[in-house]
């Protein structure tokens, strides 16, 4: 059995309610200045967070994270604007593109290094800021791992960065915090948040300490993920989905993704499709294309799907592929490449694009051609 590391939050705390603890913790840490990252739709939370800090003596400052998919251009110009307010802590309160820009400010704040220059693995120096991450989705697992994305505008395409200095030093997980979320965003977290255990357990990678997350996840999270959209008010299912998203992102620094997200990157940063939506219009059909190098092990999250065994490890695999169908069609999610206004003429170049993701494609448990890629594109219209 290799070696493997699992780098986590110093805390990590898990339950409803536990959203309003992160006070405490940073009055035991004597912190003196935070800055909440947030966006918007957490007006009321930001407001009470700096309330609370502040019958604390500690100073916060409240800042509005940008809307829709962080660029390296809008990380720069928010790294400016941090740098005047000069904090010892980043809160960062929202979705995972909030965490991941929180997670990056308190990398940047006080180095030299350029974000430029760090995307790959284990490029960060150092990090001289205290971080905390409140995730309100279910889906990233940003809260607990190693990782964070920017679109990079100029190559349509997503880069990730990871290191041990973008785990946070607290994570509070609240299930009561993803309520309000509407139903898509619900399903676009949640899948993605499925993905992310899929793709530990079948990766080339993939480790015996990390299959247990992986396969509770995937457990988890198809179990739940229909009631939390139809219901959103569901606190068991809430609970679920985001336990669910927790261990997703637990898998994420020592296995990692592999080709879902890999040619999820061009759907982001050509088409600007969510993230989540993005793995999930892929989600089958990379799983039915992977299934052929390790049949058992995609049997075995066949099962954790809800199949039964059939004869053989490759037809339960098949029939895990088709239950994945199902359930993102459950999700209200449409897999057909071409209502997102992408056409065939493309896949060419989304496949070139997507080739030059090494970092993930490596993980794959099946070698991909570009021609593969195609293929796998072309599956994806109707």
């Amino acid at each position: 059995m290799r070696t493997i590391t699992l780098l986590q939050p110093s805390k990590l705390a898990f339950g409803t309610g536990c959203w309003r603890e992160c006070v405490p913790y940073i009055k035991g840490k004597q912190l003196q200045s935070v800055q909440i990252l947030y966006t918007q739709a957490l007006a009321d939370e930001a407001s009470q967070l700096q309330a609370l800090l502040a019958s604390e003596g500690i100073t916060a400052t409240q800042t509005i994270a940008p809307r829709g998919e962080p660029t390296i251009e809008i990380f720069e110009e928010l790294l400016e604007r941090s740098r005047a307010v000069r904090p010892d802590c980043v809160l960062g309160i929202g979705g995972g593109s909030v965490l991941d820009l929180a997670k990056l400010l308190a990398a940047f704040l006080y180095s030299e290094q350029y974000v430029r220059d760090c995307f790959g693995i284990g490029l960060v120096s150092t990090r001289k800021c205290h971080l905390i991450c409140i995730p309100t989705t279910s889906g990233t697992g940003s809260e607990v791992s190693p990782n964070a994305i920017l679109l990079d505008v100029a190559e349509q395409l997503k880069k990730g960065i990871v290191s041990e200095f973008l785990v946070a030093d607290a994570a509070y997980i609240d299930p009561e915090l993803t309520v309000r979320l509407p139903a898509d965003i619900t399903a676009f977290t949640g899948l993605d948040a499925l993905t992310h255990c899929i793709e530990a357990y079948t990766n080339k990678f993939a480790h015996p300490l990390i299959d247990v997350y992986a396969l509770e996840g995937v457990r988890l999270i198809s179990q739940h993920i229909a009631i939390a959209i139809q219901h959103g008010d569901n606190l068991v299912a809430r609970e679920a989905l985001s336990l669910g998203s927790m261990l997703g992102g637990l898998c994420l620094g020592p296995v990692n993704t592999a080709a879902v997200h890999a040619l999820a990157y061009p759907l982001g940063g050509e088409f600007h499709l969510a993230h989540g939506l993005s793995n999930a219009i892929l989600l089958a059909e990379v799983f039915a294309f992977n299934a052929q190098a390790n049949p058992e092990h995609h049997a075995d999250i066949a099962i954790a799907l809800g199949c039964s065994a059939a004869s053989n490890p490759m037809e339960t695999a098949l029939l895990g592929a088709e239950r994945l169908r199902a359930l993102t069609d459950s999700c209200g999610v449409q897999r057909n490449l071409a209502a997102y206004g992408v056409g065939r003429e493309q896949v060419p170049s989304m496949a070139q694009s997507a080739a030059k993701v090494t970092r993930l494609l490596k993980n794959n448990p099946r070698d991909l051609t570009v021609q593969m890629i195609e293929e796998i594109y072309l599956n994806c219209f109707e």
